[in-house]
Formats: C-alpha cells, sequence, structure tokens
C-alpha cells in the first residue's frame, strides 16, 4: 500500500490558489497557440497549392506543343522558391516531362513533406472555321471537360513550418512562466494569512503536549479562529490545574509509598536474616539429631525401643524432607545448580520410585503401579528422579481410593513419561497456580502432614532447567495426568547400570580428618563414622586438628570440614590451608547450614563436594564411598 501523502493547512491554501489560475494559463496559451498553428498550416498548403497551379497553367501550351526545354525552365523557375523540394512535370500517361530537385542530402524525410498534384487542364477556346455551320463551341468528349494534358507534382518542406511550431510553443511556455510565478507569489501571500495563525496555534498545542502546560495561545482574527484559540487556552488552563493536582497527590503517594517501601525492606532484610540465623541454628541441632539416630538405629534394640527408634527417625525425616525442599528452591532460584545431562535407563528410576512409595501408598490402600519399560531418556538422572518422586508422592498424597500409576509411552524420538492418579482433580483455574510457593489447594488448615506446598514449584523449576515440556490434564473428581516430554536416548555401556546397582563397600580403616566447631554435631558425626568402622580425628580448630598428627603419624586419607568455624577462616580457606600441609590431593568434604548461593559457587570453584545440614546419613555414605573408590 502506497504511503498516503499528508497536506498541510499552507500547502492546501497554495494548491488551491494556484491551480485555478494556472490550468486557465495553460488553457489560453494552448487555445490561442494551437489557432496560430492552425492558420500557419493553411498558410504554408495555399502557398504550395498556389505554386502548383501557377506552375500548371504556365505549362499548357509547352506541354501541348512538347517543348520540353521551356519546362524545364518552368521547373527550374519553381524550385528556386523557398521550402520547394522537388518539382515534376508528367504527360497523360505518367511520362516525365520536366524534372527539378535538389540534391538527396538536402532533401528532408518524406514525413516533413508536401506533396501537392496539380492537373495541366486546357483551356477552352472558340475557333472560327468556315467549315462549320454555326457558332458551337469546340468541346472534349461527353461530359463537357476537356481531358487532362498532364500533371503537375511539386513536393514543399514542411522544416520552416515545424521551426515556426516549435518556436510559437516556446512562446507560450515562456508566457506561462510569468504567470506561474505570479500565482505562485499571491497563493503564498494567501496562504500566510490563512495558515500562519493556524501554525501558531499547533505550535502552542504542541509546547502544550509537551508539558509546557503555562503556554497560551495570543487572540488573532476573529469567528472560528479566536474561538479555537480562546478552546485551546480554556484547555491549557485546565490541564495545568489538573497537572499541579496530580503532580501534588503522586508526591504524596510516592513519599507514603518511598516509606512503606523502606518499612518493607526493612521487614525483609530483617526477615532474611531471621531466616538465616534460624535456617542455620535448626540445622545444626537437626544435623546432630540425624547422626544420632542414625547411629543409634545400628544399635541393638528390644522390640519397643526400636519402634521408638523408629518413630523419632520418620519425624526427623520428614523435618529434614522439610529443610530439603526449602534449599532446592533457594539453589532453583539462585541458579547454582547445573544439570549433568547424560543417557540413563528409566527402569532403575521407576525401581526406586517404587520402592520408596510402595509403604505410604499402601497406608492409604492405594494400589502404585509402575509399568516396566526398556527405554531410556537423556537428561540428569537425579534431577529427573526427584522430579518424578514430588509428582507421585503428590498423587498418593491427594488421592484417596483408586491407584497411581507411573509409566512411560515412546513416541519417536522423544519419550512421555506420566504420573496418573484418580484422585480429587484439579479445576481448570487453578491448574496453573499449583506451581506456586507455598500452594496447597486442599490444605487451608496447612496441616504439616501435606507438606508446605514446595514439591511442584520445584518440578516447574526443575523442568525448565532441563527443557524438558511438562503438562497437566486434569479436572474435578477424575483425577489427574502430569506428564513430561524429554528426548530419547540409545542404550549405553554397562557401565552406568553396574556403578548405579553398586552397593556401597567398606569404610573399614578408613583415616578421616574432622573439623566441627558444635560439639554435638561433632559427636554425632564421630560417632557414626565410627560405627562405619572409619578412624576418626575430631577437632574444633584446625590448629587442634594439626596438634592431633604428630609428624610420624600417618595423614588423614580425607578431611571433613563444617563452613563455618571460630576464626577468621572459613572451611574452604581452612581446607586449603590443610591441603597446603597434608597434599593437595587429599579429599575434602564441605559441610554446611549456609544455603546462600555463594557458598555454593565457591565450593564448586574449588570442587569441593557441598553437603547440606542436616546431612542424611545414606548420603554422607554414598559420598564417601565415591570417593573412596575414587569417583
Amino acid at each position: 500500500m502506497k504511503p498516503k501523502l499528508e497536506w498541510g493547512i499552507r500547502a492546501r491554501v497554495i494548491l488551491a490558489a494556484l491551480l485555478p489560475m494556472l490550468a486557465l494559463a495553460v488553457v489560453l496559451t494552448v487555445f490561442y497557440t494551437r489557432a496560430r498553428l492552425s492558420d500557419l498550416e493553411e498558410a504554408h498548403a495555399a502557398r504550395a497549392l498556389a505554386l502548383a497551379r501557377q506552375l500548371a497553367a504556365a505549362s499548357e501550351y509547352a506541354v501541348f506543343a512538347g517543348n520540353r526545354e521551356t519546362l524545364q525552365q518552368l521547373a527550374n523557375a519553381v524550385l528556386a522558391e523557398s521550402d520547394v523540394v522537388t518539382v515534376d512535370i508528367t504527360d497523360p500517361g505518367g511520362q516525365r516531362l520536366a524534372h527539378s530537385g535538389r540534391s538527396d542530402r538536402a532533401v528532408p524525410p518524406a514525413r516533413d513533406l508536401l506533396r501537392i498534384v496539380e492537373p495541366i487542364e486546357p483551356s477552352n477556346v472558340r475557333l472560327d472555321d468556315a467549315f462549320e455551320l454555326g457558332d458551337a463551341p469546340v468541346l472534349a468528349a461527353s461530359g463537357g471537360t476537356l481531358p487532362a494534358l498532364g500533371t503537375v507534382v511539386l513536393e514543399v518542406s514542411r522544416e520552416r513550418l515545424t521551426l515556426q511550431r516549435n518556436a510559437l510553443w516556446l512562446a507560450a511556455g515562456a508566457s506561462v512562466l510569468p504567470v506561474l510565478i505570479g500565482s505562485l507569489l499571491l497563493a503564498t501571500w494567501l496562504s500566510r494569512g490563512v495558515s500562519g495563525p493556524i501554525r501558531n496555534m499547533a505550535r502552542s498545542v504542541a509546547r502544550i503536549g509537551q508539558g509546557q502546560l503555562s503556554e497560551r495561545v495570543p487572540d488573532m482574527g476573529g469567528g472560528s479562529l479566536r474561538l479555537l484559540s480562546t478552546g485551546i487556552n480554556e484547555m491549557a488552563a485546565r490541564l495545568e490545574a489538573m497537572h499541579e493536582d496530580m503532580a501534588r497527590r503522586i508526591h504524596e503517594a510516592t513519599a507514603e509509598l518511598r516509606a512503606r517501601k523502606e518499612e518493607a525492606e526493612q521487614a525483609n532484610l530483617a526477615k532474611s536474616r531471621f531466616l538465616a540465623a534460624a535456617s542455620h541454628d535448626l540445622r545444626q541441632p537437626m544435623h546432630a539429631l540425624g547422626l544420632f539416630i542414625a547411629e543409634l538405629a545400628q544399635l541393638s534394640h528390644a522390640p519397643r525401643a526400636r519402634h521408638l527408634v523408629q518413630k523419632i527417625a520418620d519425624a526427623a525425616e520428614a523435618m529434614e524432607n522439610l529443610l530439603d525442599s526449602l534449599l532446592d528452591i533457594s539453589k532453583l532460584d539462585a541458579g547454582v545448580l547445573h544439570p549433568n545431562v547424560r543417557p540413563f535407563p528409566l527402569q532403575p528410576v521407576f525401581d526406586r520410585i517404587a520402592a520408596e512409595l510402595r509403604e505410604s501408598a499402601a497406608a492409604k490402600k492405594l494400589r502404585l503401579r509402575v509399568r516396566p519399560s526398556r527405554a531410556w531418556a537423556l537428561s540428569d538422572a537425579v534431577l529427573f528422579e526427584r522430579i518424578l518422586t514430588n509428582l507421585a508422592s503428590n498423587a498418593i498424597r491427594y488421592t484417596h481410593s483408586g491407584a497411581v500409576m507411573v509409566a512411560c509411552r515412546v513416541r519417536g524420538a522423544t519419550l512421555r513419561v506420566e504420573v496418573r492418579d484418580s484422585g480429587i482433580g484439579i479445576a481448570a483455574e487453578a491448574q496453573e497456580i499449583i506451581f506456586q510457593e507455598f500452594v496447597q489447594l486442599d490444605n487451608p488448615a496447612r496441616v504439616r502432614d501435606k507438606g508446605l506446598g514446595l514439591g511442584l514449584a520445584i518440578v516447574r523449576r526443575l523442568t525448565d532447567l532441563l527443557g524438558h515440556r511438562l503438562s497437566l490434564c486434569s479436572a474435578p473428581g477424575k483425577g489427574s495426568v502430569f506428564s513430561i516430554e524429554l528426548p530419547a536416548a540409545q542404550p549405553d555401556s554397562p557401565t552406568q547400570k553396574a556403578i548405579a546397582e553398586r552397593t556401597p563397600g567398606d569404610l573399614a580403616g578408613w583415616r578421616i580428618a574432622l573439623l566441627e566447631d558444635d560439639p554435638l554435631a561433632r559427636a554425632g558425626m564421630q560417632g557414626l563414622l565410627t560405627t562405619w568402622g572409619c578412624q576418626v580425628q575430631a577437632a574444633a580448630s584446625a590448629d587442634e586438628l594439626l596438634a592431633a598428627y604428630p609428624p610420624e603419624a600417618p595423614r588423614p586419607e580425607l578431611l571433613i570440614s563444617d563452613f563455618h568455624l571460630h576464626g577468621t577462616a572459613d572451611g574452604i580457606e581452612t581446607i586449603t590451608a590443610l591441603r597446603a600441609h597434608w597434599g593437595a590431593a587429599l579429599p575434602a568434604v564441605l559441610i554446611s547450614g549456609d544455603t546462600a548461593a555463594e557458598t555454593l559457587k565457591r565450593a564448586q570453584a574449588v570442587a569441593i563436594p557441598l553437603l547440606y545440614k542436616p546431612v542424611r546419613p545414606a548420603r554422607l555414605r554414598a559420598l564417601l564411598h565415591r570417593l573412596h573408590s575414587g569417583h
């Protein structure tokens, strides 16, 4: 589509004043010029015809007598006239009697020639004859006319006529040019009188639109212009009053908002300090409690005491799960969690989920069905298992009867892993908010055994991190289907499966140096490691630990250090210093109750494994086994 031309008022006024005068001047000039040209054409043709007729009349007796010399003289005489190019005199049979013409170089093209053909007619005469009976004239054959004696052909050049025509058109254009200039000057003068006030108003309105609300349009002219200027001034006055009122209100609202923002920032800062302190202070006793429970569970007890130990372990595990969920959310939001994507078989993941959730499903009399699958997926096996575990445990939590099923469908190069349940279902308007933090649709009283409402929030963040597609199909009372689409992979070597199925090795006799400034946590960790057969040397500081290892004693084979230690050096700096003393290849593990992203980034930068308090004994033993095996 062509852009539409936008004409200003001044241009329109100039155009309106210029076009009529210009059109009139052009029409009159063209009319009179064409009339003059027509006269010239007629005069030129009449002159050529007169020459032809004169030559025809003068050639009559010479043609009749066959006097070619005289005819040639007549032709040459006519050729001497201006514009005559060729002269031919022929007899009735078309035979040329005389010819006179200019050289080919001087002859113009045929389109620039005027050709005149004139017959040579005999004169009607009366002869006295004694043999005639009366006075009847001598006539030609029937028809009353005598036959032509020949033909005169003249070719006359139109070149001079063309020059005259061009000169006339040039003169016409020259006459229109002053009219055009005069009309343009007149139209410009008129446009200034019309568009000037309007342009002044437009500039004033533009300045008002730019915020110069004190701008006013001066009174000009009368009638509509005065009415328009008055209206603009009234509008500007109202806008200025409204702007001042709005500015005052905005200033008051901004001051109030700034005060509330400062209050919120102070509250948020206080909350952050409280959560950080509470998290660290809570993780310390939870860490020690978990270690003591793990050590206690390995001792022999009476059935009643073992039952109590199991209940204590379950309560501690529930609290650890809540802390782990909060930790997962903080790590995902901080962007410090980096997936390890590689091919892995789905069936071992399914088997672990079935083993972990079978008891909770049986407690609610639900059928937990996990369909076997030979498929291999391309993802992070640990994170993907966490996704499925959260979805399956959530399905069991919100299903009161029926079944929960975990299955995989292969669709070409894509796997679709589904978690289906026959639970309460989710309304369409709530299917998006359930992935937000701390949202529980069926737990308004915040019952503890239904969790914190972080499971699906973690699922959404993990699927986004891995680049998998998460979808939900559900309806109230008809259950839910959570689906995850991820790339399929070709089966890898059996090494991964062998590693996944490897049982923990024996840690007996492994020399471990432990740095922990909290007495309870130090005692719990030392006791647990000792029950695993490790030789543990525990201390509260690096100096105390070095003092416990005389020069002749064998150096430790593993260093476990808390992140927060008494003194100026933290755990990472302490590990670096002890490695400088015992060797840079000394394996080390960092344990921290600080969930800040900076701590994890620093640990990753120096390749030190980091475990968060409370440390689960099974996770600690798996890490120690990998370090002991050199993995």
